[in-house]
């Protein structure tokens, strides 16, 4: 297999499987901040479909699930533990708060979202890790870091499209089409 290599810098290339990476998740997080154009917090938090799901808990989940599995890949399973007070902030990730903007929010996810390029630049692909004992994985499973890259990847494309759909409930605006 023939890698190609992209140029990034000066100094530094990449592989074409990490442009590649880098590329596309970038594509799937513009879909996502595009959908919050020009909103306010309050429409941020609207819930006008059948599920719970607002525009602005979207970007939280999204940046906290990509903090996660981010961290899994740097620390492996403790990084995934859900202890109850783990589970707690899952469930207000959903949720863009009353002392929260969505400026603030959508401020965290470039954060994150650097951090995790950073990781795909630099990090073995094929290092792995178990994953913790949960009833949703197998038992005894590993992840490469490349599959929880994908996984980054799936689970932003997914909630950009949930996010179209929201966006598209409040006041007509298309995010994708």
């Amino acid at each position: 297999m023939t890698t190609t290599a992209v140029k990034t810098s000066a100094t530094a290339t990449l592989s074409r499987e990490r442009a590649d990476l880098l590329e596309t998740l970038a594509k799937h997080r513009g879909f996502l901040r595009f959908a919050v154009r020009d909103l306010t917090d309050e429409q941020a938090r609207l819930t006008p479909t059948a599920s719970a799901l607002s525009l602005g808990g979207l970007i939280k989940h999204v940046a906290a699930g990509e903090r996660g599995w981010a961290d899994f890949i740097v620390r492996g399973a403790v990084a995934q533990e859900l202890t109850p007070e783990r589970y707690a902030e899952f469930a207000a990730d959903f949720v863009l708060a009353e002392d929260e903007t969505l400026e603030g929010v959508l401020a965290a996810y470039e954060k994150v979202a650097a951090a995790t390029d950073e990781l795909i630049r630099t990090v073995d692909l094929d290092a792995d890790h178990a994953l913790p004992e949960a009833p949703w994985f197998e038992a005894g499973a590993t992840w490469s870091n490349r599959r929880v890259l994908a996984h980054i990847l799936a689970e932003t494309a997914q909630h950009a499209g949930h996010a179209d759909i929201i966006r598209e409930t409040i006041d007509g605006q298309k995010t994708m089409g």
